[in-house]
């Protein structure tokens, strides 16, 4: 721990948005199912402190070693849902890689490193009363939390859920057990089109007296927020996805541009994000 205060004071990181404390956590795997053919959500049995993190911050994932599978790195993962009651942390990931297919073959009883929490996350100003997310893919397991956020506070939320068909809808329970108003759009029937998302986040918008926007997993989705953010003259956020090695800003692999004060700057998504103003993205 005195190691890792060190390092944040000569790397000058920010820290994150709640009284969180970063630490090694060891973790048992309650459940590791399968959500559809691609996606399965990782439920642990995780101590208190990891418990404090809120929505839009990450853990970095120690992946287990299988036969032939050895990944080096941790991997960066967002965290899906927090749940105090029970204790437990659970994370929705699809499964692509070395690391991702080693967490797959995670059984209940197992034990599991994670570090964390990191990053900033999501911030709500008090006045933001109707909240507007659009998202898609794993984007939508990165914004379900803030879901339990604005239940909490009773806020509203519309959620504009977009995916390729109706099996790939990730979230959609999870939104609703939290109050969320959903609006599913898919490619499979054009409803996914960017003009008829943009027709229906204009209604929203309008009609719900929408105060901040939130986005995630979707570069067109973005530059959609962007533009209307812009015109309604609304703030908004959103969580940036990125390569991290090791996620507490010492490395610098996840540097990317961002737009400040009519500046371009360079800016650690794993410190001074994941979560950014929306209008300082640069849409990639």
């Amino acid at each position: 721990m005195q190691f890792i205060a060190k390092v944040k004071k000569f790397m000058n990181i920010n820290p994150p948005s709640s009284a969180t404390t970063v630490r090694e956590h060891h973790c048992t795997v309650i459940s590791n199912a399968l959500v559809n053919d691609q996606y399965k959500q990782l439920t642990l049995s995780a101590p208190e402190p990891a418990l404090q993190a809120v929505a839009g911050q990450f853990f970095h994932l120690l992946c287990p070693q299988y036969d032939d599978l050895t990944p080096f790195f941790r991997r960066p993962m967002s965290i899906y849902r927090i749940d105090r009651n029970n204790n437990t942390l659970s994370f929705l990931y699809k499964i692509v890689g070395v690391g991702t297919t080693a967490m797959s073959r995670l059984e209940r009883g197992d034990s599991f490193n994670i570090f964390g929490p990191l990053g900033r996350g999501f911030w709500l100003e008090p006045t933001w009363q109707n909240l507007l997310v659009a998202a898609r893919g794993v984007g939508l397991a990165t914004l379900a939390p803030l879901a339990q956020q604005t239940h909490r506070d009773g806020r509203n939320l519309y959620v504009i859920c977009s995916a390729r068909s109706p099996e790939y809808l990730l979230s959609v329970d999870y939104f609703e057990e939290m109050g969320a108003t959903l609006f599913p759009v898919l490619d499979s029937d054009g409803s996914s089109e960017i003009t008829a998302v943009e027709a229906l986040a204009r209604t929203l918008i309008e009609q719900e007296n929408i105060n901040a926007l939130f986005t995630c997993g979707s570069n067109r989705l973005l530059s959609l927020l962007q533009t209307l953010g812009k015109e309604y003259n609304l703030p908004g956020q959103t969580a940036l996805e990125q390569q991290m090695a090791c996620g507490l800003g010492m490395c610098h692999c996840c540097v990317r541009p961002f737009m400040q004060d009519g500046k371009q700057v360079d800016l650690r998504v794993c410190t001074e994000g994941p979560v950014f103003d929306i209008q300082e993205a640069i849409a990639w």
